[in-house]
């Protein structure tokens, strides 16, 4: 039987990296700039953060990004009261619809957000190279990755680019053609009982909050509970919320306002032994010496940067 097959037309394609990071710094992080010749995103995960690109300046908040295009100076300061936790993601593309991400500023909705979180945690096990490191430079492809992972990372990548420029900065007449992600996706997801869940934690991120408090602050059934979390974080509820905490305590060690044994009793540790146990089984260091290695890196990276004007 005869058949006539159809070359299906690609808008954007990527088949190579040049890095990932993600980046925890200290409150007074400053990066005084470079420019280089491919494509880069910057996503605030955390925190508050001053951009410069070439004569622009933005004031970059927790949920948005901006786009650098190849050979444009770029430049960041962290200026919020939260130390930041920052995505860096660069690469190629030779296609000619990377043009619409030129000198653009958005925030992303929930969905978008999804596949950066995939894009690193693809990047985690594809590569021997680690991500917070700003002094790597190139990746190192590891000979144990997962099947399929180096694919991932670029289908990914090409997905997400797709929906932020369908999301963003579509024209009237793409909207009228293409079908895209309605903005209320977002709000209704905040809105279900999951996302309340997770807020409810994050309000009692200072307390030794059990299960039977989540599921009478909620009226649902342990089961229930259970079933939320693994079906949305692949996880337990405790370790979940154990895990909130470690992230909470990285933040104020980075922010310098309190020291290790007021971190501890604020954040409702038993004692400052149990913190550090917790801390050491989560991140495999201390917390002193995760304080610093993050100093160590802002440091190294401004010593090692020339001073542009």
């Amino acid at each position: 039987m005869a058949y006539v097959s159809t070359k299906l037309k690609r808008e954007i394609e990527i088949h190579e990296i040049i890095t990932i990071h993600y980046f925890e710094y200290m409150k007074n992080f400053e990066f005084k700039g470079e420019a280089h010749d491919f494509w880069e995103f910057l996503y605030v995960d955390k925190g508050t953060v001053l951009v410069r690109a070439d004569d622009r300046q933005y004031q970059l908040e927790t949920g948005d990004i901006i786009f650098h295009k190849p050979n444009e100076f770029h430049s960041i300061k962290s200026i919020g009261e939260k130390a930041p936790n920052l995505v860096a993601i660069s690469f190629l593309s030779p296609s000619p619809a990377m043009s619409f991400f030129m000198e653009r500023v958005t925030s992303l909705s929930s969905p978008e957000k999804t596949l950066i979180a995939q894009i690193i945690a693809e990047a985690r096990v594809a590569f021997t190279t680690p991500l917070h490191i700003p002094s790597v430079e190139e990746v190192v492809l590891s000979d144990y990755a997962p099947f399929g992972s180096h694919q991932l990372i670029s289908l990914y990548l090409e997905l997400f680019l797709i929906q932020v420029k369908r999301n963003h900065f579509s024209t009237e007449k793409d909207n009228n053609e293409i079908p895209t992600l309605s903005a209320s996706k977002e709000g209704s997801a905040k809105s279900n009982m999951f996302e309340q869940i997770i807020q409810y934690m994050e309000l009692h991120i200072c307390e030794q909050l059990k299960i039977p408090d989540i599921c009478k602050a909620f009226s649902i059934s342990h089961s229930t509970l259970h079933s939320l979390f693994r079906k949305n974080k692949n996880c337990g509820v405790i370790e979940y919320f154990s895990n909130m905490k470690i992230e909470r305590s990285k933040e104020i060690i980075r922010d310098g306002n309190m020291n290790l044994t007021e971190i501890a009793h604020f954040l409702s540790y038993n004692s400052l032994q149990h913190f550090s146990k917790q801390f050491k089984k989560a991140t495999g260091m201390s917390p002193m010496e995760y304080a610093s290695s993050v100093k160590g890196i802002s440091q190294a990276l401004n010593k090692k940067l020339p001073n542009f004007p």
